[in-house]
């Protein structure tokens, strides 16, 4: 179709912003940053699990859904915050935790396969709920990685406040069952003075490293044509140079690590709305459901480790738990188990989830 006579075909210039709107929005962005760096550091010491991206979730919405919002985060940030994120992941694949594995790691393979069938599975259930698409169930449902997921959830179609809220309420589950499961079901001794290897480098040693990571890691995947390119790319990167044994100690620092999250949560939490919030409301009972089946399906995909790996059954299912990996890591390292293999068994399960679930995501959505 043409153009209407006497119209434009180039659209106007934006005009900028008045130094009164520039001022309201750095009073908003400084008010969501003021109050979710208080309320994580509180939640942080109440032992609320992944605190920084679920409390910037949290309040990010309140700030939305009272017209407090500062508006969306900016696209760099979000992208960042993404690469970031993929180096911090990428580090979890140490060299010696994997080698631990020995000729083992095809069966944690195997078992970790059929978590992501199960994740998979439960997420096809899920986006059959009328308030949602199967992206965003796939999404919401994979048993791991749970901040990687909300990160690229837009990029890959889905809605990432359904899948922020569903995630969390998965994590919040599996954390909160662990104490439980561990004492009354396998009688596990969880007073051991235990502890994870928490050696680090310098911050200068930190900043080469993760620039290295995104500086080759994004180009390439674009190059490749991968999903979430900003994640994986770095992801891939720093995965790579950590089995070769290439990175020392370095890796992402704390805060700027707890950074990344709050990014993320903002990401998601300020875009809600009412309606999408009792959408939301609608889909819980249901997602609770399917969360509790992965749990089960989990635990009994464990019984392979036991019967292939010579592992005790507590040991089997802090290694296939689906969720909460560093309370799990934790539980492992005050606990008279075999920490290296549940540490890398946990590990793997995450690096498929995330290497997998973006792949397939994208050929379902070209079928």
């Amino acid at each position: 179709m043409g153009h209407a006579p006497g119209r434009a075909t180039n659209p106007a210039p934006r005009q900028a912003l008045s130094p009164d709107v520039d001022r309201s929005r750095a009073a908003r962005w400084t008010a969501l940053a003021l109050v979710t760096a208080v309320v994580a550091v509180l939640a942080e010491r109440a032992g609320v699990p992944s605190a920084a991206l679920f409390v910037a979730l949290a309040v990010a919405t309140v700030f939305a859904l009272c017209g407090w919002g500062p508006g969306k985060v900016p696209r760099t940030a979000s992208m960042g915050a993404q690469a970031v994120l993929g180096v911090e992941i990428g580090t979890l694949l140490d060299r010696d935790t994997m080698s631990s594995l020995g000729s083992d790691w095809i069966w944690v393979v195997v078992v970790s396969l059929g978590t992501l069938v199960l994740s998979i599975a439960a997420g096809a259930l899920l986006g059959l709920h009328r308030d949602l698409d199967a992206t965003t169930g796939a999404l919401a449902l994979v048993a791991g990685g749970a901040s990687g997921m909300v990160a690229i959830a837009r990029d890959l179609g889905g809605d990432e406040r359904v899948v922020a809220v569903v995630q969390y309420v998965r994590v919040l589950l599996v954390t909160a069952s662990l104490p439980f499961v561990a004492t009354v079901v396998f009688s596990a001794d969880t007073g051991q003075s235990g502890s994870l290897d928490t050696a680090s480098a310098p911050l200068w040693a930190d900043a080469l490293f993760i620039a290295g990571c995104l500086l080759v890691g994004i180009p390439l995947a674009r190059l490749i044509r991968l999903p979430a390119p900003a994640l994986l790319g770095p992801l891939l990167i720093s995965g790579a140079a950590d089995l070769l044994g290439w990175t020392g100690d370095a890796g992402v620092p704390f805060l700027l690590l707890q950074l990344v999250y709050v990014v993320i949560g903002w990401q998601a939490g300020l875009q809600f709305t009412l309606d999408s919030l009792k959408s939301i409301g609608r889909i819980i009972p249901w997602a609770v459901l399917l969360i509790i089946a992965i749990a089960v399906g989990c635990a009994l995909l464990g019984l392979i480790l036991v019967g292939t790996t010579g592992i005790t059954p507590y040991e089997a299912y802090l290694a296939t738990t689906p969720g909460g990996i560093y309370a799990v890591l934790a539980l492992a390292a005050a606990s008279s188990v075999n920490v290296t293999f549940v540490v890398a068994a946990q590990v793997l399960r995450v690096f498929m989830m995330l290497l997998v679930v973006p792949l397939f995501t994208r050929a379902r959505g070209r079928g």
